[in-house]
């Protein structure tokens, strides 16, 4: 056991933070930090030596955190996640530090504004959407609500990728997110973790004479710790995010330099660095899913490493390993942590299987994030034996004791084995990840209550038989430091005003606002702030397009990852079917609407890409016919991010949430939304449901086929085409993309998309949800006619997103699945 570290008080440690302190700390740092003259300070200069000063701050923090976690012995979560997607950090920190009047002050002094040196921080490119949004979330509410925990990743060097417009087509450019380096990393030199590959498996017997494993790798890797501190609302508390980069263990071959071939000198190190280089490489090329395995690995091994080496610090036996330990899989990504920690408990501290085992269930549990078949993710068996042989003897071994326990418990259902194998057998036989994760963990949790259940009755029902109480539901939160107090200052200024600060870090104190609903002066004031809000998002959008917008319009929004089920496209056509009324009938009264559309595509995603040229196409001739003028625009705003989130979100009338039923697992989007004020228009999937029961059904605009419609549609013989014919409206939309009016110089350009819609039996059931859709849009306009009705609404929504918030997720995930407590700091 070793000592007790000293405590010593936060204020030995703590820099002073006043506005001549903080203002004093960045010129130290711009004068010794950067290298740069303090008396001529750029915005740049100043960002960084603001960026050095918060982070002293915080290191302070953090090292006290440090010292009262081993002074407790607390136990530990590891969030493992392949994604976080953070955003920008500087004014999260300074408002979770509460340090924004002091920094506005200091930064007044040196002649700019905080808002200004904002903008110098890029969005950190180490996520892609809703699952690396949720991790942050998560982070941030473990930190606030001083739950001892960590999250562990990849330190990517660019993030998805940047996209731009051409001519209407996504274009993706490197996110170069590190071009300039970043003031956040803290680079733990001194924590290498040595990372095996390829190789071969073999047995060999003991000095005790027991056959044991070992695994002797042919290449190896090493893992380089980089720390990204996480501060809690209020300071005290700072846990961290440990993102691992790659280096190689072989440097620079001087031989073969010195013989003048150059580029074989350094390949070897290239090539093995490569795989903290990109997220989401793509795995369209066999040495694609190569490296994706590789980093999931990379990540996995490093991480249970670390873990290793802090329970060891403290514990010598293995038994109280799930005592102190608890890792969380977000998705399948980190599933072959399952094997990784076995092999180790086996191989390396030579425990017998069953010991080991149990080891394992009890310290596990994994998050499922998607009912999608083709997103529960499987590896080929060829690829993991060449890769990580010795894990697939453990994936055999694992698989084999599962289901000969199942054939013991479910003796006549001979088909239930195949069933629930972890192995698929095919032409291509493949590793299930997730009935990997599911049997190696001691919970599984959805991530809202449609979800889970279609979990226990669906995808994973055979496992809900065989462990009855394994699956368990936990809905997605959002942060309200980020989501509302950082995002929409002046609506978290209006709610505090009412109701004091304390829904900050208590979310479901906004249920006070319910008897502001009916305020006069209260909704005015709320208007106000929309109106603002509105204002700011169309100068970024002027900025960024080079479209003007009119704040006082409708402003529709559909921003989120562009798939096919997430049906950005039944929008669209809601979107052709307004231009062609007003085309029409252009003496009628049309509600003035503004529809804006962000998001990115996957680059190897055909479909999607053409589904966003073919909103380009459509605002192309939208927003430039007289006849619409004032009436409708069409915006795609480029290269959606959190920064942007942060600008949009806040200025929604209506957020679009309109997946087909039984598709979306939970959205975080639609939370953030609601929790600004923004009604909803969607159908009931995912945590919309729970939000509809949360606001109530008259707040809230619901639409088209349910879960269980879907399925027995498909299973009736769905025809798009009945829908086709019996809808002249649709009819004539579908043809008006059909037949150029928004691709004249190409005119069969979208035939990929209505060859979908029409002809390959529109999976994700546009044309039947199309006139239900057009029917909630309706009485959208009519609501919207009347501002103070559709402001109470709005504040109704904001008064009842108290339970969607991330502290509550994280107060379940710690006392349901993890049965850790928060630390006295």
């Amino acid at each position: 056991m070793t000592p007790k570290r000293s405590r010593s008080s936060r204020s030995e440690i703590l820099p002073p933070m006043d506005a001549k302190s903080v203002a004093k700390s960045i010129r130290r740092h711009i004068q010794f930090s950067l290298g740069n003259d303090p008396m001529f300070p750029t915005k740049f200069s100043c960002f960084m030596g603001l960026a050095l000063t918060v982070r002293d701050r915080m290191l302070a923090d953090w090292i006290g955190t440090q010292r009262s976690l081993y002074n407790t012995l607390s136990k530990r979560v590891y969030y493992l996640s392949m994604e976080f997607l953070p955003g920008r950090f500087l004014k999260n920190y300074i408002l979770n530090l509460q340090l924004e009047p002091q920094v506005r002050e200091a930064l007044e002094t040196l002649g700019f504004e905080l808002d200004d040196i904002e903008e110098e921080e890029w969005d950190a490119g180490l996520g892609n959407g809703g699952l690396g949004r949720l991790a942050s979330c998560y982070m941030d509410s473990m930190a606030t609500l001083k739950i001892p925990g960590y999250g562990y990743g990849i330190r990517y060097d660019y993030g998805i990728f940047h996209q731009v417009i051409e001519d209407g087509y996504q274009v993706e450019n490197c996110d170069n997110w590190l071009r300039r380096g970043s003031p956040w990393e803290i680079q733990r030199v001194e924590i290498m973790m040595p990372v095996g590959y390829y190789g071969k498996s073999e047995t060999y017997t003991d000095m005790d004479g027991y056959v044991r494993y070992r695994w002797i790798p042919g290449e190896t890797v090493m893992a380089k710790a980089c720390d990204i501190l996480v501060p809690g609302y209020g300071g005290g508390y700072v846990t961290n995010m440990r993102l691992w980069a790659a280096h190689s263990s072989r440097e620079m071959n001087l031989s073969e330099f010195n013989l003048g071939d150059y580029i074989g000198a350094v390949e070897n190190k290239v090539y093995s660095e490569t795989i903290s280089k990109v997220l989401y490489p793509s795995d369209e090329a066999e040495s694609g899913k190569e490296l994706r395995l590789k980093q999931q690995y990379f990540f996995v091994s490093a991480t249970i490493q670390d873990i290793f080496r802090r329970y060891k610090k403290q514990r010598k036996s293995f038994s109280d390993f799930p005592n102190f330990v608890a890792i969380q899989l977000n998705d399948t990504h980190p599933a072959i942590a399952v094997p990784e920690l076995m092999r180790l408990l086996l191989d390396e501290e030579r425990l017998e299987w069953d010991v080991a085992w149990k080891i394992c269930e009890k310290t596990f549990a994994y998050t499922n994030h998607t009912v999608l078949p083709e997103a529960l993710e499987t590896w080929p068996v060829e690829l993991i034996a060449r890769v990580l042989p010795r894990h697939l003897d453990i994936i055999y071994e694992i698989n084999q004791r599962f289901l000969e326990s199942v054939r013991a418990e479910f003796p006549a259902e001979t088909d239930l084995p195949a069933r629930i194998s972890m192995i698929l057998e095919g032409r291509i036989r493949k590793v299930r990840m997730a009935h990997l994760a599911i049997v190696g963990s001691h919970c599984v949790n959805g991530v809202a209550a449609l979800h889970t259940q279609i979990l226990k009755k669906g995808y994973f029902s055979h496992f809900n038989r065989i462990f009855p109480d394994r699956i368990q539901n936990v809905t997605n939160g959002i942060t309200p430091r980020r989501w509302l107090h950082q995002a929409n200052p002046a609506l978290g200024e209006l709610v505090t005003e009412n109701i004091g600060p304390g829904w900050i870090t208590r979310l479901d104190e906004l249920k006070r606002l319910e008897s502001f609903a009916d305020d006069p002066e209260f909704r005015k004031k709320w208007m106000a702030v929309k109106k603002s809000n509105k204002k700011r998002l169309a100068r970024y959008i002027l900025r960024k397009t080079g479209l003007g917008v009119i704040p006082d319009t409708l402003f529709d929004v559909h921003v989120k990852r562009m798939h096919e089920y997430k049906r950005q496209l039944l929008n669209l056509l809601h979107v052709v079917t307004l231009y062609e009324r007003i085309k029409a009938s252009p003496e009628s009264d049309f509600v003035p609407r503004t529809v804006i559309f962000a998001g990115k595509a996957a680059p190897s995603y055909q479909q999607a890409k053409l589904i966003i040229k073919l909103i380009n196409s459509v605002a192309d001739v939208v927003n430039t016919d007289p006849d619409v003028d004032g009436r409708l625009k069409v915006i795609f705003l480029p290269n959606y991010c959190i920064s942007q989130a942060e600008k949009v979100i806040p200025a929604a009338d209506l957020s679009q949430q309109i997946s087909t039923a039984g598709m979306e697992a939970s959205g975080t989007g639609n939370m953030k939304f609601a929790l600004n004020g923004a009604l909803t228009i969607g159908t009931l999937d995912g945590a919309n449901i729970e939000i509809m029961e949360a606001v109530g059904k008259d707040n809230i605009f619901t639409f088209g086929l349910t879960s269980g419609e879907v399925l027995s549609l498909r299973e009736t013989g769905y025809n798009p085409r009945d829908f086709y014919q019996k809808d002249p409206e649709l009819k004539k939309v579908l043809e008006m993309i059909g037949t150029g009016v928004f691709s004249k110089i190409s005119p069969q350009l979208f035939q990929p998309i209505l060859s979908i819609l029409l002809d390959r039996g529109d999976p994700f059931m546009v044309l039947a949800d199309y006139r239900a859709y057009l029917t909630a849009q309706a009485k959208v306009e009519m609501l919207y006619k009347d501002q103070e009705k559709w402001t109470k609404k709005a504040i109704l929504n904001t008064a009842n997103m108290g339970y969607f918030s991330s502290d509550r997720a994280i107060l379940e995930y710690s006392e349901k699945i993890w049965h850790v407590k928060p630390v006295d700091t």
